[in-house]
């Protein structure tokens, strides 16, 4: 393919899905279509009252999400390395008018790369690409001085999520992770009532999710090579990780299973559970981690594991450990809690036990009640001191606006996601039957040098942070 050849925009306002692809085959790997009114554009300072350019990258699934979730701004790039998801996108039935219209003039692109290589004046980009991409497009774009967001998790692997946010705090540009229930209210009230002292000193957590709904377990990866669709840019969508042939097994969606692409159940969905425990008591780095699962493959992730982190004592808290089940395990049901009451909600949730008594919430940090419902309805709730957020991605932009920091800021969501990847390097070297002791200042597991090996891995030829 000729990476440099463009495609005139339609004549016509609408696109059709057969024109939009048809001219998607033929387009470069990197560049797809550059409107005039962005390839030499001037970078430029904005008034806190103007728009942010910004720049989507992943656009399908949660990347659709997170695209429209910015559409109060100036969209002026769109890239997928699959046309087909850049179409539904354009294809939405309840797009407004003057949104499609934007999603139309941006400039569309299969490799982030020429995006950032193209289009002037950029402020901001949101990756919403698979796991193992997330790393290196981030440090991309924060190299060049753009602001970031990032979905959940942060980074692949642990060296990652060190390196992004070190290099986050001295571009001093405004990052924000897509945990979205850390910008809700029942993550608000976990922490106020936590700091209230509402059941005392907390010493034991539980966290547990109905992940995965995805291909894990002792599987092997597809032998069959298909024909790579030619919507498709697949050695894009490997980015930085070892190469394999095309499949529909990875592509769209069942990615997150698989130990190459995804970072498995607790991955998924650990930024949205673990994180009210993170925030509510102030935890940092665990001291130690182990793990515990069903059987899994070299390809894919375990169907079930439970992991137990311990933290040392910090902040005027004491100790606590932490216990997270995912497929289908379920912790000790309390016995404070009535009987066919359900803990947390139908994807998961949470459980605090402390000194003084338990409190419960679901996925996200919904629905927050001290246990028993009596406890609840006794407890008077103290004044609300931790200020309401309009979003994750509103918030995410007001501080890019305002030059301030948004709450779940590479300062806060990296070490959250080292801490959620712990848990994959523990659940890879259980068969050691030890437990896994964690120097976080040192980025280093300190009685097992072989675990360090698995903090990252070897990108292939091309590929760097």
């Amino acid at each position: 393919m000729d990476e440099t050849k463009k495609i005139p925009a339609p004549a016509e306002s609408l696109w059709s899905r057969r024109k939009f692809l048809g001219a998607s085959a033929t387009a470069a790997a990197g560049l797809m279509v550059v409107p005039r009114h962005v390839v030499g554009a001037t970078q430029k300072k904005k008034a806190p009252s103007d728009t942010v350019d910004i720049a989507c990258v992943g656009v399908g699934g949660m990347g659709a999400a997170d695209t429209r979730g910015v559409r109060s701004q100036n969209i002026v790039a769109l890239c997928d390395v699959d046309d087909e998801m850049v179409a539904k996108l354009l294809h939405k039935e309840d797009l407004e008018p003057a949104e499609k219209a934007m999603y139309e003039k941006a400039a569309k692109f299969r490799d982030f790369r020429r995006m950032l290589e193209k289009v002037k004046g950029i402020d901001a980009v949101t990756v919403s690409t698979p796991d193992h991409n997330h790393a290196v497009i981030a440090m991309a774009a924060i190299k060049l001085g753009k602001h970031v967001y990032v979905q959940k998790p942060l980074t692949h692997t642990i060296k990652e999520a060190r390196l992004l946010a070190k290099a986050a705090k001295e571009a001093n540009v405004v990052t924000q992770m897509g945990n979205q229930g850390h910008a809700g209210e029942g993550a608000r009230l976990v922490c106020e009532w936590i700091w209230d002292g509402a059941i005392g000193d907390v010493r034991e957590v539980h966290c547990w999710t109905n992940r995965p709904i995805w291909p894990q377990g002792p599987i092997d990866a597809p032998k069959e090579i298909p024909s790579v669709p030619s919507t498709l840019e697949w050695d894009v969508w490997l980015g930085p990780s070892r190469f394999r042939p095309y499949h529909p097994a990875y592509h769209p969606f069942k990615w997150r299973g698989l130990w190459d692409f995804g970072t498995g159940s607790l991955g998924d969905m650990g930024a949205h559970i673990m994180d009210q425990p993170f925030w509510a008591l102030k935890l940092k780095s665990p001291v130690s981690v182990q793990a515990s699962s069903t059987p899994f493959s070299d390809d894919y992730y375990p169907q079930g594991e439970v992991v137990t982190y311990e933290f040392a004592a910090r902040e005027g808290m004491g100790p606590v450990t932490l216990t997270w089940w995912d497929g289908g395990l379920l912790p000790p049901r309390p016995a404070e809690l009535e009987p066919g009451r359900m803990m947390g909600d139908e994807d998961g949730g949470v459980l605090f036990r402390g000194t003084k008594g338990l409190l419960m919430c679901g996925v996200y940090g919904t629905n927050p009640r001290l246990v028993p419902e009596t406890r609840m309805q006794e407890y008077a709730r103290p004044e609300k001191t931790i200020p309401r957020s309009p979003g994750i991605r509103e918030e995410w932009i007001e501080a890019i606006m305002k030059g301030t920091k948004s709450t779940t800021d590479f300062s806060y969501s990296g070490p959250l996601t080292e801490t959620m990847l712990l848990a994959n390097v523990a659940a890879k070297l259980q068969a050691r039957n030890t437990k896994l002791l964690w120097d976080g200042d040192r980025m280093e597991f300190t009685n097992l040098p072989e675990a360090n090996e698995l903090l990252h891995f070897e990108y292939r030829p091309g590929w760097s942070l």
